[in-house]
């Protein structure tokens, strides 16, 4: 944990549980946890689960010239963002490749929240904020625990009125265990969830009262890792373990476009004017290649980075793959050629085991309707 400079509030907890508190985004983290995981990821998708993560970066962005620093540093047309709700987006650089992602909470009219990851979105805010007149606030005292899963709506139900009102890209302000909060319906499981974003000091008691008053109805804390399995087959992407920066060109530097990595539907209809603008339009058709998924013969998940293969030739990469004992599936996310990101194309995959047969298969392969994450009442 070297790399650490933030701290959670919750960090005993998760020692408690058996984790090292591992680094992610400068924080010490659950990746690890001493019980089954599986106990995880089932809960999460037959109960609910909960769990840290503080390690995303809030950024309060206040004044008047707050929308348009937002409008210049994402993909999203910001101004057509009411009070109360929230969006994903995406940060570019000057040659239109990807270097962060986030979601934007608007509080009032000058007034919002960037929540991103380990990419440089508090530096591109930085960078279009200079010579207006708007406020930057990195806040870490602010916690978020992520509860997620189908019996997450029914237990907030229990202590939050009108909880089930709350539409999916909304928030709400209000207290939870008599503690002030912010109820935001998002998360990042592809399950109906919500974020608890609450003071550091109150933090430990929230966690503990979720222990405490979740367990009868078997919802349980879970490790942050526990979202690889749930992203696999929810189309979930994690930058930048799906990404360049992780898995590099031969013979150019790194950088992703959105057309490559499907994310091209976060920038607004007809909006201009955000940093790489020009660069994306340009390079629309200029794939070199595309984020698609692969369904796996056999129990055996990929190995995360196993040479995607065809024809006895490496043409990509695994980035992240698992088997699902609940839906009966071994699913991946692979980085491949665009003329292997087609349906029904054979490939396989090198596990350090041995071979295993797969096909490309669009995704999400979980709620590819993606109505349960967005369920109402």
């Amino acid at each position: 944990m070297t790399a650490s400079w933030r701290f959670s509030a919750l960090a005993d907890r998760h020692r408690a549980m058996g984790s090292d508190l591992e680094d992610w985004s400068g924080m010490g983290t659950a990746w690890s946890y001493e019980k089954d995981q599986e106990e995880e990821y089932l809960a999460i998708r037959t109960k609910a689960g909960f769990m840290d993560v503080s390690g995303l970066k809030k950024v309060h962005v206040n004044g008047p010239h707050a929308s348009h620093v937002i409008d210049r540093a994402v993909t999203r047309n910001i101004e057509k963002l009411r009070p109360g709700r929230s969006t994903y987006a995406c940060m570019l650089n000057d040659e239109g490749k990807f270097i962060d992602d986030c979601v934007i909470y608007r509080m009032g009219p000058n007034s919002f929240m960037v929540v991103h990851g380990s990419g440089q979105g508090h530096e591109q805010l930085t960078m279009a904020a200079t010579g207006r007149d708007v406020s930057l606030r990195f806040d870490d005292n602010l916690h978020d625990i992520s509860l997620q899963g189908p019996l997450a709506v029914a237990f907030l139900d229990k202590h939050v009125e009108n909880i089930r009102q709350l539409n999916y890209f909304h928030q709400m302000q209000t207290t939870l265990f008599d503690c002030p909060v912010m109820i935001s319906r998002t998360g990042y499981t592809g399950e109906r969830g919500y974020e608890l974003f609450c003071r550091g000091q109150d933090a430990a008691k929230i966690w503990d009262t979720l222990v405490e008053q979740g367990a009868p109805m078997g919802i349980i804390p879970t490790r942050f890792t526990t979202l690889d399995l749930l992203r696999a087959e929810s189309y979930l992407l994690f930058f930048p373990y799906d990404n360049s920066d992780m898995y590099p060109f031969e013979n150019e530097k790194h950088g992703d476009t959105l057309w490559e990595l499907g994310l091209d539907f976060t920038v607004s209809k007809g909006k201009t004017g955000f940093r790489g603008c020009e660069e994306h339009l340009r390079l629309k058709g200029k794939e070199r290649f595309k984020i698609y998924g692969v369904l796996l013969d056999g129990t055996e998940p990929a190995d995360e980075g196993a040479p995607l293969m065809k024809d006895e030739k490496q043409v990509g990469v695994v980035t992240v793959g698992m088997y699902s004992t609940l839906n009966k599936h071994n699913v991946g996310i692979a980085r491949m050629p665009v003329d292997c990101a087609v349906d029904g194309v054979a490939l396989s995959v090198k596990n350090a085991s041995g071979d295993i047969a797969c096909q490309a298969h669009s995704m999400p392969f979980y709620d590819p309707q993606k109505k349960i994450r967005s369920a109402k009442g």
